[in-house]
């Protein structure tokens, strides 16, 4: 493994990297998330939306998880957009509960494209922004980050690029927006890179990410790996739906790891600490 970066520090959280692999669970609060984890129904109060991602951040806390990532928006090829009111009712009561009931020391993300969304998360509790769009989409993100003094998770989004070779194009649009965050006054050690698998690229080119993902340390920024129940697994072990999906995320978390992976995003909580504590063991000689 390459030296460990410095660590990142803001409000009352830290993040030291190259000790170990951080464990984000995904909350989804929508209706139709690919993997079939979106807590929110057409036959559900928001009341009982909220106490169902209570109940499952809860859960994940338990079995090890130190970061929550909460998003309101399916962001499934071919999704659809919601407005911002739509999105704003779905997370910020989640987050507030959240805040309420968890550690304090428990990092909460939003995951959101949208710069009023993370200014109204962060307000509720949340304290980092995990942009899908690597600010991008609302110039107004940016500057948000910068004036909250938060991390932000910049991830590769190739819908809509022109593409030549994989891993220099995603290396190509990382850097150019991890410029964007500097200019705007976001701090070197609060940005957070990821190579954005299953977004605009094809099964071969996420294998490719997957295989070559060590690259993108070149970039000099921690790296956030989210693979979990994707349909590029599905597809190599033979149309499996993304329940079934476990033993395959498990193998590209711990090679992941091995390539220099910093924070892996799952939904499978339990399972995945198994893999990262083992993968830690071999790859940072970790056995806390």
């Amino acid at each position: 493994m390459p030296a460990p970066l410095p660590a990142t520090t803001w409000a009352n959280h830290r993040l030291e990297w190259g000790q170990q692999t951080y464990v984000m669970g995904i909350i989804n609060v929508t209706p139709d998330s690919f993997a079939g984890d979106g807590l929110a129904g057409t036959n559900l109060t928001p009341a009982e939306i909220t106490a169902r991602a209570v109940d499952q951040a809860q859960r994940f806390v338990a079995e090890g998880a130190t970061m929550i990532d909460v998003g309101g928006e399916s962001t499934r090829p071919n999704f659809a957009p919601l407005s911002l009111e739509e999105e704003l009712a779905r997370v910020i009561p989640v987050i507030q509960a959240l805040r309420s009931c968890l550690p304090a020391d428990m990092i909460i993300s939003i995951d959101t494209y949208k710069a009023e969304v993370a200014r109204q998360a962060l307000d509720a509790g949340a304290a980092i922004i995990n942009d899908i769009w690597a600010l991008r989409h609302d110039a107004g993100m940016a500057a948000l980050a910068s004036e909250r003094a938060v991390p932000v998770i910049l991830m590769a989004n190739m819908r809509g690029v022109e593409k030549r070779e994989i891993v220099s194009d995603v290396m190509r649009f990382l850097a150019g927006s991890i410029e964007m965050a500097l200019a705007a006054g976001v701090e070197w050690e609060r940005i957070i890179i990821d190579p954005g698998i299953g977004f605009g690229t094809t099964p071969q080119e996420n294998l490719t990410l997957l295989r070559r993902l060590g690259e993108l340390r070149a970039l000099g920024r921690p790296i956030l790996l989210g693979v979990s129940r994707k349909s590029t697994i599905g597809l190599v072990l033979g149309g499996l739906p993304p329940e079934q999906r476990v033993e395959g995320t498990s193998a590209a978390v711990a090679l992941g790891i091995a390539q220099g992976a910093d924070i892996v995003r799952v939904h499978d909580v339990r399972e995945m600490m198994r893999v990262v504590k083992m993968s830690d063991a071999i790859v940072r000689g970790s056995t806390d």
